[in-house]
């Protein structure tokens, strides 16, 4: 999961980079789970992995290793960043460990 293995063209990708970047996007994400991932135009593997949480699997479809952590952060929150945050942990376990 490296960057030569981003898929430019996920949709995951653009999601996450606007989510970070427009706050009335980020408000919808947190609202409309679902249908933000619709409105995206993510495919059913992106969606799987969304639903699970599993950011590893979103790795593996081709998301900017960049994007893993921000991922991490949509999820349990960006407060008190440290190897011992929520984010963290839900980053290490699926990313680093291979499992939720």
């Amino acid at each position: 999961m490296g960057i030569a293995d981003t898929d430019k063209k996920l949709a995951t990708n653009r999601m996450v980079f606007e989510l970070r970047r427009d706050a009335g996007a980020l408000e919808r994400f947190r609202a409309d789970f679902e249908g933000t991932l619709t409105a995206y135009g993510l495919g059913e593997a992106e969606k799987a992995a969304w639903r699970e949480r599993d950011i590893g699997a979103l790795g593996r479809l081709g998301v900017h290793p960049y994007f893993l952590p921000q991922i991490a952060r949509l999820f349990r929150g960006g407060a008190y960043n440290h190897n011992r945050s929520a984010a963290a942990q839900l980053y290490a376990a699926t990313v680093l460990d291979g499992k939720k």
